[in-house]
């Protein structure tokens, strides 16, 4: 049976997981793992991305990730690609890292966002690294020691999290700490599989399609929603270039023509660079679909992508012009 294209527009709740290729290490001390999670940060906070939960283990890592801006496959792409090629120079290797696809899986965050957040940090312990409840609070490589305020690590959106448990933060603390605690000896369920089936192990013969959508861990109304949003949202190729590229031209005073030309003019180069980091960067489109209409190589289109970033972020007009395409 071919593989499902995924789920992904931005506000989704994702749980995510990488595993190495052949289910090797893709962490062989802290400096990779410190060298992932800086990357993680730089990211969250350039795609305006909330993380709620996260654990590295040896051979693969969870993440709990809900872009707000992006794509999540845009995200991810940025993520381990960098993390690979560090990787692969400091311990002079070449060749893949990860496998070929890392698994995500939407989730209804009204009904999984605690349990998969516990699910998440509960890893650790399940998979034999530390011992008890107790010694996971010091265990630096997965977020439970960073909702209890164990460290100065900023991965999680705390102010999502600690909220859900109590208004004052000791309090909050408290029950988030009592919460994990009960997880331990708890029937787990299976949140690393998509479909309600899956997750409480129902009777695989039962007909019912909303239990069967492996992309989509939530109830029928979940899944038929976000199976009807993902066929009309304008993510990517979706949205019109054709659009963007008028409303950029407008504002720059150029021909939009103009656009599909080479050339030096400053302001065109400038307008290019906007045009791309918003196809690139903000719907997840390539650089071989994009170059051709600005008569850009796909390496000239990430460049200006780039530069397109810190022009779109500095142009408050410019982004209020935008605002009804984003």
């Amino acid at each position: 049976m071919p593989r499902q294209s995924r789920i992904d527009f931005p506000g989704l709740l994702h749980h995510v997981i990488v595993r190495g290729i052949e289910k090797r290490s893709i962490f062989l001390d802290d400096q990779d793992r410190e060298e992932l999670l800086s990357r993680l940060s730089r990211l969250l906070a350039e795609t305006e991305t909330d993380c709620f939960a996260w654990a590295l283990l040896d051979s693969h890592f969870h993440l709990l990730l809900q872009p707000s801006a992006t794509k999540l496959s845009q995200f991810m792409r940025r993520l381990l690609t960098g993390y690979a090629v560090v990787f692969n120079l400091r311990h002079g290797r070449v060749g893949h890292l990860f496998q070929n696809r890392y698994k995500s899986i939407v989730c209804d965050g009204d009904v999984y966002l605690l349990e998969l957040v516990r699910y998440i940090h509960l890893n650790p312990l399940r998979a034999g690294i530390v011992k008890s409840v107790e010694s996971l609070e010091d265990y630096p490589w997965c977020g439970h020691r960073e909702l209890l305020g164990k460290t100065f690590r900023s991965v999680i959106n705390d102010r999502q999290v600690l909220p859900l448990f109590a208004k004052r933060l000791r309090a909050a603390r408290q029950q988030y700490t009592r919460f994990i605690a009960d997880g331990v000896d708890a029937p787990s369920a299976n949140l690393s599989a998509g479909g309600k089936r899956a997750s409480l192990d129902l009777d695989p013969d039962l007909d019912d399609d909303s239990l069967f959508d492996d992309r989509v861990l939530g109830g029928g109304d979940f899944v038929e929603r976000v199976l009807r949003h993902a066929d009309q949202f304008p993510v990517g190729e979706k949205r019109s270039l054709r659009e963007l590229m008028d409303l950029v031209a407008s504002h720059y005073g150029v021909e939009p023509a103009a656009l599909s030309q080479s050339g030096k003019n400053r302001n065109l180069a400038g307008a290019k660079a906007v045009i791309c980091y918003v196809a690139i960067r903000k719907w997840g489109l390539k650089g071989v679909d994009v170059g051709p209409v600005l008569a850009y190589t796909p390496a000239a289109v990430s460049h200006a992508a780039n530069r397109g970033e810190s022009i779109f972020q500095e142009g408050t007009e410019l982004r209020k012009k935008l605002k009804t395409i984003l």
